[in-house]
């Protein structure tokens, strides 16, 4: 579960990888912990997935991702925007 490039201008790949089926939320927030975009919100098999980011409608600063799944996995990450 990571993002590359980072920093990054204007589009990010989060990658992450599921060892069971899962309901999965990936979703972008801004440092309020206000839920800016949804990239990934539905049931996916396992395997190893990629979602681009592009930010180019946002500002230049520090955001964060998060993903969870219905077993219980949250994790979130933080991502850098320069412009």
């Amino acid at each position: 579960f990571d993002n590359y490039p980072n920093p990054f201008n204007p589009v990010t790949a989060i990658g992450y990888r599921l060892s069971a089926v899962s309901n999965v939320d990936l979703s972008i927030y801004n440092l309020l912990g206000q839920k800016l975009a949804t990239l990934v919100s539905e049931e996916q098999i396992p395997g190893t997935y990629e979602v681009e980011w592009d930010a180019s409608g946002f500002s230049s600063g520090v955001y964060y991702y998060r993903l969870s799944t219905n077993s219980g996995f949250v994790q979130t990450k933080k991502l850098i925007l320069l412009k």
